[in-house]
């Protein structure tokens, strides 16, 4: 059960947890008129207890599919809907014929009662659920109070009864129907949100994209056009046998080595990563998402490349956070010992698992292996997955 919960992401858990909530509606209904359907006998009784049982699993079925629809997975189960609405009514209308025509006493009346109300309003609510217009909504709730006045009367209640429960029955299918569509609307909000954080954090690292090839774009386009010209005068120097093609080709080199140098450094700002900088913005991140957030250790002693490296392990291992589990802690130490730096990011929603097989950890892996530096990643105990990266303090290696 455990590995079942745990696989599932954080909406896909809400999505449950509203489906068995919403569709123990069912369970309820069963639980609330079996007991006091003994009363009828097992003839009636066996007859109105087969058909509760078939609305309770109907109720299930009904709301499980309204909410695929609702997710845009499957079509509006319409005929569904309306056997679902038919067997409601046929429960009903045979609650009142067994009270106004059925065996005497007041045990098989209140048996009736009891089961017309429960399936009414639960039958009534859930139907709304397949729905998405308010004016539909409101047609089936006020179709079934009304038809419940009209049933009344026919089978020769008085009309100040009939008014009466017809009233209730809009009252209390209007309640059961505004939980249901409002958790459905919830589910899909969640749903929203997790699409939208994933979308947010694939425009951080296109806008990142973008910035590096601006950047990239303002030193070569410069310089390779000074090349182009230069090149171009150079050639046209030489066919006249000037000696000052050679001053042009010289130039054209300088500007070759100036473009190389400021390329490397265009891309080494690019890498660099500061790592006291990281940890505080994976703490306000993860925070913000109701992650709590533990950061221990200091950061600022640490050499550049190694705060470097050590920054892109925090950022990738905060985005599987994010991205693959269900977290609720996330510890990050940091400690320095025997001329080696090692850095420990835990978290208690087996996040890396999801990642762990992708491009990012094996990306941080060749990270560290230039910095003859190691990374391990997996489960550790009852779901808590662990990153450790171990770095020398003093490296021979660079990031860039």
């Amino acid at each position: 059960m455990r590995g079942w919960w745990g696989k599932k992401s954080t909406p896909e858990k809400f999505d449950t947890y509203t489906r068995w909530s919403i569709g123990s509606f069912g369970v309820i209904e069963a639980c609330g008129v079996l007991p006091a359907l003994g009363a009828l006998g097992p003839g009636l009784g066996g007859v109105l207890m087969a058909l509760v049982v078939l609305h309770g699993v109907a109720i299930m079925v009904v709301v499980s599919w309204a909410m695929d629809w609702h997710r845009g997975v499957r079509d509006q189960p319409v005929r569904l809907l309306y056997g679902f609405g038919a067997l409601t009514a046929v429960i009903g209308v045979l609650s009142l014929a067994i009270e106004a025509h059925g065996p005497r006493g007041e045990d098989v009346g209140s048996a009736a009662g009891v089961t017309y109300g429960i399936v009414m309003v639960l039958g009534t609510g859930v139907l709304c659920f397949g729905l998405r217009e308010r004016l539909h909504m409101y047609a089936v709730v006020g179709g079934f109070s009304v038809g419940t006045a009209v049933a009344m009367l026919a089978f020769g209640k008085p009309w100040v009864a009939a008014l009466v429960v017809a009233v209730v029955v809009f009252a209390t299918a209007s309640v059961c129907a505004a939980v249901g569509v409002f958790s459905i609307w919830i589910t899909n909000a969640v749903y929203e949100l997790d699409a939208a954080r994933e979308a947010q954090a694939r425009l951080a690292v296109a806008e990142e994209r973008l910035r590096f090839g601006r950047d990239l774009h303002d030193v070569m386009g410069r310089n390779l056009a000074v090349i182009a010209l230069k090149s171009e005068l150079a050639v046209q120097l030489a066919r006249r046998g000037r000696e000052e093609a050679v001053e042009q080709m010289i130039e054209v080199q300088r500007i070759a080595q100036e473009s190389q140098r400021e390329v490397r450094e265009v891309v080494r700002g690019y890498r660099e990563v500061d790592l006291g900088v990281e940890l505080l913005g994976a703490q306000g991140v993860l925070r913000a998402a109701g992650i709590e957030c533990e950061v221990r250790g200091d950061a600022g002693e640490l050499p550049g490349e190694v705060q470097s490296v050590l920054g892109w392990v925090v950022r990738e291992a905060t985005t599987n956070v994010l991205r693959h589990g269900d977290a609720q802690r996330c510890a990050v130490r940091l400690r320095v010992a025997d001329g080696r730096v090692v850095l420990t990011v835990e978290n208690d929603g087996a996040a890396g698992s999801a990642g762990e097989g992708g491009s990012g950890l094996a990306g941080l892996r060749e990270r560290l292996a230039v910095v003859e530096g190691t990374l391990e990643a997996g489960l550790v105990r009852g779901g808590v997955f662990r990153v450790v990266a171990d770095v020398p303090v003093s490296v021979s290696g660079v990031t860039s």
